[in-house]
C-alpha cells in the first residue's frame, strides 16, 4: 500500500490534477516525506484511493492558502503581538508545546486568525525531534476568554482534520466556563472520534504524566516554568530559530537526493552528525531587570534542555 501511493507521486509524468503547473514543486516533494504518507494512509485506513485523494487535495490547499507564500511572518504578526499562541518546550512524549490564550484575542479578521494558527502549527512542526510527528495544544480560557465563532471553529477544524492529519497528540482545557462547553457540545459532531480522543477538559498535566513539572508554565498549569510573553524579544527568536531548523533540514533533505519519501528522520540528522539547536532562553524577572536572556547551544534532545533548569521559548 505504501509502495502504491509512494509510486503515485513519483511517476515521471505526474502533476496535481485539474491544476495549472500541475508538477510538483520542490517544496512539496520536500512535504511528501514517508511519514507523512504512512499519517495519511493512517488517515484513510490505509486505502490507497482516498490516500491519494486527501494529500491531492492538501497539496492544491497548501497552494491556495498560501502555506509557501501569502501566510508569511510579516503577514502574521499582527496576530501576534499579545501572545495569544505561544510555543514553550515538550511534553513527556516530546511534542512541541502549544499555549492558547484566547482572552488575549486582539483582532477581528477571521481570515488572518485562522492563517495565523496554521502558521504556529507549521512552527511547531519546524520544532519536532526525530520520531515526534505530532503536537501537545494547551487551552486556557480563564480571563472572560472570547471563544471564537463558529464559524471560525468549525473552519479551523476542518483544515486540521482533512490537512494536518494525526498532528494533535493530545488537546488539554483548562478553566472552561459554562458557555464553552456549551460551545464545544455544539461543535463536537463535526470531530472526528479519533481527535474527540485527545481533547481533555481539566486535566492534572503533571499528575496525569503528561508533563514534567519542570517544562511546564507555572501561571495556569502549575508547572515550574515562569514565562512572561514578550512580543519584541519572542517573535523574531521563534521565526530565527524556526528559519534556521528548517533550512538546515532542507538542505540536507536536497543532499539525501530531494525527492519524495525521504525519511524525515533521516534528512534531520544526516550520516549521524550531531544535531544543531539554536536555543532562546526565556526568563521572566522582575520589572527593573532584564526579562529575557539568550543562549546558543547544542543537545541531544530538547527534553534534557528542558531538564537543566532553563526556560525554553520553543
Amino acid at each position: 500500500m505504501y509502495d502504491e501511493l509512494y509510486n503515485h507521486f513519483t511517476k515521471d509524468d505526474y502533476a496535481l490534477p485539474e491544476v495549472e503547473k500541475g508538477g510538483l514543486m520542490e517544496v512539496e516533494k520536500f512535504f511528501l516525506t514517508r511519514e507523512c504518507l504512512l499519517r495519511f494512509l493512517r488517515a484513510t485506513k490505509w486505502k490507497v484511493t482516498q490516500a491519494i485523494r486527501r494529500l491531492e487535495n492538501t497539496l492544491k490547499w497548501r497552494r491556495e492558502f498560501g502555506i509557501y507564500d501569502k501566510v508569511s511572518t510579516e503577514h502574521v504578526e499582527p496576530e501576534a503581538v499579545t501572545g495569544k499562541e505561544v510555543l514553550f518546550g515538550y511534553d513527556m512524549g516530546g511534542r512541541p508545546a502549544l499555549y492558547l490564550v484566547p482572552s488575549r484575542q486582539n483582532t477581528d479578521t477571521q481570515q488572518r486568525q485562522i492563517e495565523y494558527a496554521f502558521w504556529m502549527l507549521e512552527r511547531a512542526i519546524d520544532l519536532m525531534e526525530p520520531g515526534v510527528e505530532n503536537i501537545a495544544l494547551l487551552i486556557n480560557f480563564a480571563e472572560r476568554s472570547k471563544s471564537p465563532s463558529m464559524g471560525t471553529a468549525l473552519k479551523v477544524l476542518e483544515i486540521l482534520q482533512e490537512h494536518y492529519p494525526e498532528r494533535l497528540g493530545k488537546a488539554l482545557m483548562i478553566n472552561t466556563p459554562f458557555v464553552v462547553n456549551v460551545f464545544f457540545k455544539l461543535i463536537t459532531p463535526f470531530i472526528d472520534p479519533v481527535t474527540r480522543e485527545k481533547m481533555k477538559f481539566n486535566p492534572q498535566a503533571v499528575q496525569d504524566g503528561m508533563f514534567d513539572k519542570s517544562r511546564l508554565m507555572k501561571q495556569w498549569w502549575e508547572g515550574d516554568c515562569d514565562f512572561e510573553y514578550v512580543h519584541e524579544k519572542y517573535w523574531p527568536s521563534l521565526v530565527k530559530i524556526c528559519e534556521g531548523r528548517h533550512t538546515r533540514w532542507f538542505e540536507c533533505w536536497r543532499a539525501l537526493g530531494g525527492k519524495v519519501g525521504i525519511k524525515e528522520w533521516d534528512y534531520k540528522q544526516v550520516d549521524g552528525v550531531e544535531r544543531a539547536m539554536d536555543v532562546k532562553v526565556v526568563k521572566s524577572v522582575e520589572a527593573d531587570k532584564e526579562d529575557v536572556a539568550t543562549q546558543e547551544g547544542r543537545s541531544e534532545s530538547a527534553n534534557e534542555m528542558l531538564s537543566e533548569g532553563t526556560f525554553m521559548a520553543i
